[in-house]
């Protein structure tokens, strides 16, 4: 039992799907019954980020009206008490959730989705009980996907997620996913693209250590990708709950965090997987506090109003430091004209088809005889000229060549024939 007087059992929290996992913590999730002498506000009062982290004050401000925040994930309960209203609309793109995306898949991570969704736009039950998120006026797009043997390319589901999001209204993508690898393929090179030119806010877990991900993977390694790393109630980076990457942009809570579950009940539990939503709400605080300003300048607002955790600004574990919320909404911010994370269609340019369009201009024109080609890289090419000019004389030096050859046979010859006398001779 733990000491509040909760009932609590192991759930497990680490889902593989080929390369593509959901970035929950291995240390995995504690289903939270409450016991009959705990207080209705059990729960809220276990979010301790809304006041530690500048949200509550935020709030004076706006509450996220008017933002829609797309949740790729396992799928979202939208009957639970805490999400009550707040999903208008969804979509699978696991070929086995429902039409609308609330039907949680996945098998054991199918918790996960509701729990990332009411950290980023959950209402609560009641004025103080329940799972209140970062967003609590958001509305959420609930987008179900499934990784696993035997299910769809991980790779295509997300790419499919990730474009019908942004043609479905999404302000902001929040991914509570890696793919274990630093990079990525081409499909998503079109569908966050896709998002960058749409002026969509996309967000993604660093990953945990304890889930395997020693290292930021895709797609928080993607330019113009918020990436969020994780930290433990005292500020400090989680050893289990996130991963260190340059691409880290900022941190905030991933351990000790509650969220709702299907069905009605709540869990404890840990990873970057709940600090991305949480700092997707407060990036829908921001567009809607400055409904002005394009992506790139909410991020802008996200990372340099962010708490320094070291005298290193970006710092390769910190990144710009740790979110605050109430300086991001509230704070004078310099405008950018480009996003700071960087722009994916310009890495597309340079690291995808740089090569493919340097090869195609040195290629000789099509209807021209392939050995009429640039010989640049030839390695005979200098010593051509040279015996182009010596071929006129190659007769003549042959002939020589020939007679010299005659009459130092004859000389042998003649010699072996004196060798060959006997004396008697």
């Amino acid at each position: 039992m733990d000491p509040r007087g909760v009932r609590v059992h192991s759930r497990p929290a680490r889902l593989l799907a080929r390369l593509l996992v959901l970035a929950v913590a291995s240390a995995g999730a504690l289903a939270l019954a409450p016991a009959p002498d705990a207080r209705a506000d059990s729960i809220r009062d276990l979010q301790y980020w809304l006041d530690e982290y500048g949200i509550s004050e935020a709030w004076q401000v706006t509450r996220g009206a008017g933002v829609t925040i797309a949740v790729i994930d396992s799928g979202v309960d939208a009957t639970h008490p805490d999400l009550a209203g707040a999903v208008i609309g969804g979509t699978d793109v696991s070929g086995r959730g429902a039409d609308d995306g609330t039907r949680p898949v996945s098998g054991t991570g199918r918790t996960h989705g509701t729990m990332v969704a009411s950290l980023a736009a959950g209402r609560g039950s009641g004025p103080t009980s329940g799972v209140i998120g970062a967003a609590p006026a958001a509305s959420l797009l609930s987008i179900s996907l499934a990784f696993g043997s035997g299910e769809r390319s991980a790779d295509a589901q997300v790419a499919e997620a990730v474009r019908w999001a942004v043609d479905n209204g999404a302000d902001i993508i929040s991914l509570s996913l890696t793919r274990n690898t630093l990079g990525w393929p081409e499909s998503w090179d079109d569908a966050f693209g896709y998002a960058e030119e749409r002026d969509v806010v996309v967000i993604a877990a660093a990953g945990n250590r304890g889930s395997g991900t020693e290292s930021v993977g895709a797609p928080a390694t993607m330019p113009g990708v918020l990436a969020v790393g994780g930290v433990d109630r005292s500020g400090v980076a989680s050893d289990n709950a996130s991963s260190q990457g340059i691409t880290i942009g900022v941190m905030a809570p991933s351990e000790q965090l509650v969220g709702a579950v299907p069905g009605g009940g709540h869990a404890l539990w840990q990873g970057t997987s709940g600090a991305t939503p949480i700092v997707a709400g407060i990036a829908a605080l921001v567009r809607a506090a400055h409904p002005e300003l394009d992506a790139a300048n909410v991020i802008e607002r996200i990372l340099r109003t962010a708490r320094p955790a070291t005298p290193t600004v970006p710092d390769p574990l910190y990144g710009y430091g740790l979110i605050d919320a109430r300086a991001a909404v509230g704070a004078n911010v310099a405008p950018v004209a480009s996003n700071p994370l960087g722009s994916l269609a310009e890495w597309v340019v340079v690291h995808r088809r740089a090569d493919a369009d340097t090869v195609a201009a040195d290629l000789p024109p099509a209807r021209e005889p392939i050995a009429r080609g640039s010989v640049a890289n030839d390695p005979l090419a200098d010593a051509r000229p040279a015996i182009a000019a010596a071929a006129p004389v190659l007769p003549v030096v042959g002939l020589l060549l020939g007679l010299v050859l005659l009459v130092v046979g004859a000389v042998v010859a003649g010699a072996v024939q004196f060798a060959r006398r006997t004396p008697s001779e």
